[in-house]
């Protein structure tokens, strides 16, 4: 996720000091994605040290504005305009765990997939939950209110549209940890059975080489 692109999504649309900039970056995403003050402005330090932002002046309390450059805007511009690439996915933590886990001696696979599918499943009705209050009513006051909010049906349509990311995500999440189930389900089958098939392997040959051993003994 580009804090980077995104506050410069918001410079564009006027000058912002630090703690605005934090304010409306979580409005507009529901504070799904929450940052610190000492995150934005480390972000703008680099952005300003590319050129793609300016110092725009003080206002009388001394927040330090800052404005987007031209290259800034074309930086922008170039981000919308091309697609997010899934060259180098990030890195997934569950991915990992369960990558660790089947290699590791003494982890219960098993376990470790039902008490994240239960996570799962309470995350996706969480996010279900919010969503029908989102297309109840403003998200800016009351019950369903984000921490933050902007009043606006552009940063509310904002926010249906990340909760739906989210509800696709760990639906596909649930569905995998299914799909993770069956294949530890088959990778046990198919031990069990290759050290059932390794007795009668290993018998058959001792018969084989019985008939062997006993023309030996006859011919000596």
């Amino acid at each position: 996720m580009s804090i980077r692109h995104g506050l410069l999504a918001l410079l564009d649309q006027g000058p912002r000091y630090g703690y605005q900039l934090r304010t409306e970056f979580e409005a507009r995403t529901g504070a799904t994605w929450p940052l610190n003050v000492g995150q934005v402005y480390t972000t703008l330090s680099r952005l300003e040290r590319d050129g793609l932002v300016e110092a725009a002046g003080e206002d009388a309390e001394g927040h330090q504005f800052y404005a987007v450059t031209e290259a800034g805007r074309t930086e922008l511009r170039a981000w919308f305009d091309s697609p997010v690439p899934r060259t180098n996915p990030p890195r997934d933590e569950l991915a990992i765990k369960l990558a660790m886990a089947v290699t590791v001696p003494g982890v219960d696979v098993s376990a470790v997939v039902q008490g994240q599918r239960r996570h799962s499943i309470k995350a996706l009705q969480d996010y279900t939950r919010l969503k029908g209050r989102a297309l109840a009513g403003p998200l800016s006051s009351g019950e369903g209110a984000r921490p933050g909010a902007v009043p606006s049906a552009s940063n509310d349509l904002a926010w249906l549209l990340v909760l739906d990311q989210l509800i696709f995500q760990t639906e596909a999440e649930i569905r995998w940890l299914d799909h993770c189930e069956t294949r530890l389900a088959q990778q046990a089958e198919l031990q069990q059975a290759r050290s059932q098939q390794a007795p009668s392997t290993e018998a058959a040959r001792d018969g084989a080489a019985a008939p062997a051993k006993r023309g030996r003994r006859l011919r000596a």
